[in-house]
């Protein structure tokens, strides 16, 4: 059980780190096409040169080292929230406002299926608590640390995921990319809002999303080299640098190589939430639970405990198949190292 939520967990690491290259090389390219419109240079070029600054900030030797990161990413989050949300207002406010389609997919096999990718999506985003929840469970007091980070993070989450997504969807209805900040560039119409109020939004996801990079692989570097450090030596001992900068560099280029080759925000985090987050978040914990403490079968805690393992086991199951029938469907809509990131 310990190793299969710990290759759970590696797995949801390096999905959200391959994302965060992915968005951030996405980034990089709407700034370059802003500045030179008729350039030449495509997704993956960008994706590289985030994959090396990523190489680099990688080596901070613990989790303890990005408490400063983690701080300046929360102002980052709030930042580019406020700024995304006024300049969708101001997109849909203006004379030029875009038209707006609310309509569902006319399949109804399709809307289920989205329905069920949806969730796996939203499972992903919500399950961002589980990493404060482990690394709190790694010293003690666990229970205390424990809350206050959960709070904390759902709070953040419910000010700048839902705050963008709200205002994103009315402005663009069902045509509002994964990253707003496309759909209020368009390629070829004036922006929607002032471009340096734009530019400032891009400049702090893209900061944001270094951040997230970073803190998401330390989990990954910490179960890695749990077997390639000497904890007897020195981090900064020459037995223990070099393991960790060989281990992090290749990890890096891996997620790296995947951005480029597979650009699928969307279905990545589609996979991701399905696999990863719902078993770890809602059927792992009830079934520890009923395990750890063995509540009589005739409680009310061991069937509720029983019921939410059966639903989410369900859901996960339709949403990992979901997931990855739009990955296939997307993968048949472009060629490997596309220079567009596919939904």
């Amino acid at each position: 059980m310990f190793y299969f939520v710990i290759l759970i967990q590696t797995a949801i690491n390096t999905g959200v780190g391959i994302g965060a290259i992915l968005l951030a090389g996405e980034c990089l390219q709407i700034m370059y096409s802003s500045l030179s419109p008729d350039g030449s240079l495509k997704l993956y070029v960008f994706i590289a040169m985030v994959t090396v600054v990523m190489i680099v900030l990688s080596q901070f030797p613990t989790f303890h080292s990005l408490r400063h990161i983690n701080l300046a990413s929360l102002f980052l989050s709030l930042g580019y929230s406020f700024i995304v949300v006024g300049a969708c207002i101001h997109a849909g406010l203006s004379k030029n406002a875009p038209s707006r389609d609310y309509s569902l997919e006319s399949s109804e096999s399709a809307r289920v299926f989205n329905a069920f990718t949806s969730i796996s999506i939203i499972a992903a985003i919500f399950g961002n608590g589980i990493l404060p929840e482990i690394q709190a469970t790694l010293a003690p007091p666990a229970t205390g640390k424990m809350v206050k980070g959960l709070m904390m993070c759902y709070t953040v989450m419910l000010v700048t995921f839902y705050s963008t997504a709200v205002s994103g969807y009315w402005v663009f209805g069902n045509k509002s990319n994964s990253n707003i900040l496309k759909s209020l560039m368009p390629d070829d119409e004036p922006s929607l809002a002032p471009t340096w109020v734009l530019g400032l939004g891009v400049v702090f996801v893209l900061l944001q999303l270094f951040a997230i990079g970073l803190v998401y692989s330390q989990v990954a570097y910490e179960i890695m080299e749990k077997k390639s450090a000497d904890v007897q030596q020195g981090m900064f001992t020459k037995r223990n640098l070099l393991p960790r900068i060989i281990l992090r560099t290749l990890y890096m280029i891996f997620c790296g190589f995947m951005a480029a080759m597979l650009p699928f925000f969307g279905d990545i985090n589609g996979v991701v939430g399905a696999i990863g987050f719902i078993p770890l978040d809602f059927v792992l914990p009830m079934l520890l639970y009923n395990m750890t403490y063995k509540p009589p079968k005739s409680s009310i805690i061991y069937w509720l405990n029983l019921s939410i393992m059966v639903v989410f086991t369900g859901a996960g199951l339709m949403g990992a198949f979901s997931s990855i029938r739009k990955l296939v469907l997307d993968a048949g809509k472009f060629k490997l190292f596309s220079s567009d990131v596919v939904d």
